[in-house]
């Protein structure tokens, strides 16, 4: 029976890996292999408390008073624990907090603005984002170097200082905006290719994930790698499915105690060899433009690179460390640009009254031009609160996690120890009708209302703080971009179908069906 079920779980997680959106069949799968809650608390303590903290069930052992599903003894709600559904029965059902397992990982989750304010004021010197288990596994057999998103304490904080210099500082990322014009006008070129006569596009998600990849290769390499082409490179597609695949196959191996890769090889295998190609794909790169540039060198040339790969390489760091930091800078922006770009479209598809004010106020700070600058941002509020209620809505990080490994805490007048993992619920916040008035509704003038004042830790979809996105600011420059340029080209109209679309998570919060859209041209 073990077997059976393992190998069922993989085959359909391998079945859908290579689609960057999932249909329904995927979802109900993730449903079926929701972990089971245990309740530890219910709203907040009048006196401290000191949490009971058992151990972590097996994934394939639980207790016997654990609800399990008939349909599965074995696969006991593996997923539902990372998904947004179970966020917001979480909050319903259980209060503020509440204690989970997830396979061999236990969890507290935290699902209001001021005790998720809490535990980010308390994250001490070098905050610890989440044990990405399996990724530093997998770093550690290779022999790679961890990167920003897997590396932890000083070793972070290093990295982290050196390339804030150039990712957060305002008017170090206001120099990419020639780099990624160029990149937006070859994106309204291939919609114009990809469109019928109708002005009907299918999956647009799938370009907008080849648009945010491109994006991100031009600043980290000043070059191209031909993501907009009429004929993608075979390499470059084989790195997007090999993203898409090891987001799948992360879920599988971090719910899979690690003995178990032993017995059931194969999704810790694939796994491996997704991350085998990143690395792979991204050392070719590199290597290719730093070899331009020492070519420049020997020729007595001046070299002056403003993109992100020459900066590393000058730093003095390790190249294990500059190709581990470029690999995981890659896949980071990709989902971000996206899922945030298809949901504004969707949403202001839906919306024309929203589209029609957004696209006169792209119209009245241009004046006349067609290309907008990094600097008219500025001066586009609505362009800003448009992207800020989608990504209230659709955070691609649905949940966050910190482990304060220093001291032990109190949240919520509970003393949570040391070391214990803790999950951010940010989709349940951003949704909570106490918090957000018509939670469920797109209203990006919300924003501008003063009267209704959010808790500032309500929606942040970037983080905050140390461990904050140090991407935010390019890929925010990127869709402000994108959109106000894809306005002032069409009329974006919804599905003539009429069909809706509902997030669902794939580790990353994704539409669980394509999106369709008209682009009418102007």
């Amino acid at each position: 029976m073990l077997r059976v079920n393992v190998d069922f779980c993989f085959r359909l997680c391998q079945k859908f890996a290579g689609i960057h959106h999932y249909s329904c069949k995927m979802h109900c799968f993730i449903k079926t292999a929701a972990i089971s809650v245990r309740v530890i608390f219910r709203g907040h303590a009048s006196a401290m408390q000191m949490m009971s903290f058992n151990a972590p069930f097996s994934l394939f052992h639980p207790p016997n008073k654990a609800p399990v599903h008939p349909r599965g003894q074995v696969i006991c709600k593996v997923f539902e624990n990372l998904c947004f559904i179970s966020q917001l029965e979480g909050l319903h059902k259980y209060g503020p907090m509440w204690k989970a397992s997830f396979g061999p990982i236990l969890t507290v989750h935290v699902a209001d603005p001021a005790l998720i304010e809490q535990v980010l004021r308390q994250e001490g010197l070098h905050p610890m984002r989440s044990n990405l288990s399996s990724w530093k596994d997998y770093r550690k057999l290779r022999g790679h170097h961890c990167g920003l998103l897997t590396s932890e304490g000083e070793e972070w904080q290093a990295v982290r200082s050196l390339l804030g210099k150039h990712m957060l500082r305002p008017k170090a990322v206001e120099a990419y905006d020639k780099t990624l014009n160029s990149v937006v006008a070859d994106l309204i070129s291939k919609l114009r290719l990809c469109k019928s006569p109708q002005g009907h596009i299918t999956d647009i998600a799938s370009e907008f994930y080849r648009f945010g990849l491109e994006g991100i290769s031009s600043v980290l390499f000043e070059s191209r790698i031909g993501c907009l082409d009429l004929v993608v490179p075979e390499e470059t597609e084989r790195f997007i499915s090999a993203i898409n695949t090891m987001f799948v196959m992360t879920l599988l191996t971090m719910a899979m105690p690690s003995w178990l890769h032993q017995l059931f090889p194969k999704p810790w295998r694939v796994f491996c060899q997704c991350w085998d190609y990143m690395f792979e794909f991204a050392k070719v790169h590199i290597d290719r433009r730093m070899a331009v540039e020492a070519e420049k060198v020997s020729r007595g040339e001046k070299v002056k690179g403003r993109y992100l790969t020459y900066f590393l390489s000058q730093t003095g760091l390790p190249m294990k460390t500059v190709y581990s930091n470029v690999t995981e800078l890659l896949l980071a922006g990709v989902d971000t640009i996206s899922s945030t770009l298809s949901w504004s479209l969707y949403e202001l598809s839906r919306h024309p009254e929203v589209q029609a004010s957004l696209r006169q106020e792209v119209l009245n700070v241009l004046e006349g031009r067609r290309t907008p600058e990094a600097a008219d941002v500025a001066r586009m509020p609505l362009l800003k609160a448009t992207v800020k209620e989608v990504l209230r809505l659709y955070p691609v990080i649905p949940a966050n996690a910190r482990v304060i490994t220093e001291r032990d805490i109190q949240v919520g007048g509970y003393l949570i120890p040391k070391d214990t993992l803790i999950t951010l619920c940010h989709f349940a916040t951003s949704r909570d009708p106490t918090v957000f008035p018509n939670p469920h509704e797109f209203q990006p003038h919300r924003w501008f209302r003063k009267e209704q004042a959010h808790h500032p830790y309500a929606s942040v979809p970037f983080g905050v703080g140390k461990r904050s996105c140090i991407g935010r600011r390019i890929a925010e420059l990127e869709l402000y971009l994108a959109l106000s340029r894809i306005l002032l080209e069409f009329d974006v109209k919804p599905d003539p179908k009429g069909a809706s679309v509902k997030p669902m998570t794939r580790t990353l919060l994704v539409p669980e069906n394509v999106i369709n859209l008209q682009f009418i041209e102007r």
